[in-house]
């Protein structure tokens, strides 16, 4: 049996950070997830795609960020289950929790939080006739590794925030980049927006809008693409292309969470804003796996949810002790091996 303060599920970013927070609160935290290495998508999907809404980093690749959360929290030295999925829940009659993963790993904790991201997901996929024939042959659902695509026609369809950062970023990489939306309007940043818009006046973008992709072609692999006007059916043109992203989102589930006895509202956790928790005390929900008025699935969300949370954890675990918010240039971090690292302008607790 592994205890630990604060069992965490879900080895993301979100999940990362709370070990950060709950570690300056002295807590010790354990994280569970299904993938075999931390990080969450942004090491399985996207480690190279720049990430522009995280302060302090005008640009970040998913990946560096990830390293980044890694080395921020070694002091608290975080205990991990990879590779194996969260289960099964019982609460003891102490109030604590056991979660057992599908390997039969069990894990107690007085805390869950539950940080699964968008859960278990895969690609939506076009509707297209010969789609899978060119799955690993010119069709990719997610962008690894950009690389792949140096000096490449590429074709990327989608109108999201993934569609429109990668046109943004491969245009210094491929030879030829176009990006197709069935709408005129697009669903991700404004600034983005405008970037792809000013790439395309300069050339290094071909916008096609409104439009859709409606057909593949080639012999063993991608060789062409056609692509039609939604506003004339009848004007159908074909693009010689080396590759074709559809970047049409996730479909999420949450797996075996949903039969936890949690509130859920469109495949999400309802949570508390006051701190994050769920329906059942002491098991709380962080990132984009909860949801509340005016939820918003950004990574900067997830971070001030985990804050909270592991404050509010604290209390439950300690309701007799009080601690006061304490800012300093020169305290620095202790970890739970005494050592000791400077940390210039972090914000430390103070537990009395």
């Amino acid at each position: 049996m592994i205890k630990t303060d604060i069992l965490i599920i879900g080895a993301g970013p979100t999940g990362l950070f709370a070990v950060f927070e709950a570690g300056l609160l002295q807590l010790k935290c354990h994280l569970i997830d299904a993938l075999p290495q931390a990080g969450g998508q942004c090491s399985e999907i996207y480690p190279k795609k720049p990430i522009y809404d995280i302060p302090g980093f005008p640009e970040v690749l998913a990946g560096d960020l990830v390293d980044n959360l890694m080395k921020q929290i070694e002091p608290f030295q975080p205990g991990f289950t990879l590779g194996e999925r969260a289960e099964t829940i019982e609460k003891l009659d102490d109030g604590s929790f056991v979660v057992t993963t599908n390997k039969g790993t069990k894990h107690q904790a007085p805390i869950v939080a539950i940080a699964g991201g968008l859960g278990s997901f895969e690609p939506r996929k076009p509707l297209l006739d010969n789609l899978r024939k060119y799955e690993d042959n010119g069709v990719a659902y997610m962008i690894k590794d950009p690389e792949v695509y140096r000096n490449k026609r590429v074709v990327i369809a989608g109108g999201g925030d993934s569609a429109l950062d990668w046109s943004i970023f491969l245009a210094d990489v491929a030879s030829e980049v176009t990006l197709v939306h069935r709408r005129n309007e697009f669903r991700g940043a404004l600034d983005s927006v405008e970037k792809v818009q000013q790439l395309k006046n300069e050339g290094k973008i071909n916008l096609i809008t409104p439009a859709e992709i409606v057909g593949l072609h080639g012999e063993d692999t991608l060789e062409a693409v056609s692509v039609r006007k939604t506003t004339n059916p009848d004007e159908v043109v074909t693009l010689e292309v080396d590759n074709f992203v559809p970047l049409f989102g996730l479909s999420p589930k949450l797996g075996p969470i949903a039969d936890w006895g949690l509130e859920i509202e469109k495949n999400a956790i309802k949570v508390d804003t006051f701190d994050y928790q769920t329906n059942v005390p002491g098991i709380y929900a962080i990132g984009d796996v909860n949801t509340y008025p005016g939820k918003l699935k950004l990574i900067l969300c997830g971070f001030h949810e985990a804050t909270l949370m592991c404050q509010s954890a604290y209390q439950r675990i300690y309701p007799d002790k009080k601690y006061v918010m304490k800012y300093t240039t020169v305290g620095g971090v202790t970890g739970f091996d005494g050592s000791k690292k400077e940390a210039p302008k972090a914000v430390v607790k103070s537990i009395n």
